[in-house]
């Protein structure tokens, strides 16, 4: 009798021990999931702003062309940007962040060069709107990164690291968008 007790308690143990880990293992495998979600509901903000400022570009070119002559392939691809921003990866996106900041440059050297486009009110209510955007970036930017920092740590450490693993999950990546253009423009006209 007293050996039935002890097994009964025994068996007990062991249940609530393995009751236990598979909690823990569920609230690994619920942690990974809400910051992958978190992440992709950032990177669609990202890519929304994104989108906003290539538009403003767009704009833009159409106020400064009257002032200076760009080609026609810098508008066909501002349009190319626009449209692939909504189904970029991460890596994608550092490109078109690089190139439109690119294209921004050259149309704040224009303006530079033109008193008159200066004092445009569209053009620097454009130029503003732009400006804004950048940082509404930047803080996104910013959060999508702390998002991915915390899953790939999990993803780094045991025993999360078997969870994600399992589960066939892989490392985000990092958006590393340049905060300044390295060279300035080159304006031909």
């Amino acid at each position: 009798m007293l050996g039935d007790i002890i097994g009964w308690i025994v068996l007990g143990v062991i249940v609530l021990i393995i009751i236990g880990v598979l909690l823990w293992a569920v609230g690994i495998y619920n942690r990974f999931f809400s910051l992958k979600n978190s992440s992709e509901a950032t990177l669609g903000q990202i890519r929304v702003a994104m989108k906003k400022r290539l538009d403003m570009i767009d704009q833009l070119l159409g106020a400064v062309k009257s002032y200076a002559k760009f080609e026609k392939e810098t508008f066909e691809r501002v349009t190319a940007m626009r449209a692939s921003v909504a189904t970029a990866s991460p890596g994608d996106l550092n490109k078109v962040e690089a190139e439109s900041r690119s294209i921004f440059g050259r149309l704040l050297a224009v303006a530079e060069n033109y008193p008159d486009l200066k004092t445009n009110t569209t053009v620097m209510s454009l130029m503003d709107s732009v400006k804004s955007i950048e940082d509404e970036i930047a803080r996104q930017r910013y959060t999508y990164n702390n998002i991915s920092q915390e899953f790939n740590t999990l993803m780094d450490t045991i025993p999360s690291k078997f969870i994600g693993r399992m589960v066939g999950l892989v490392k985000l990546e990092y958006l590393q968008f340049e905060e300044a253009i390295k060279t300035p423009p080159k304006i031909e006209f």
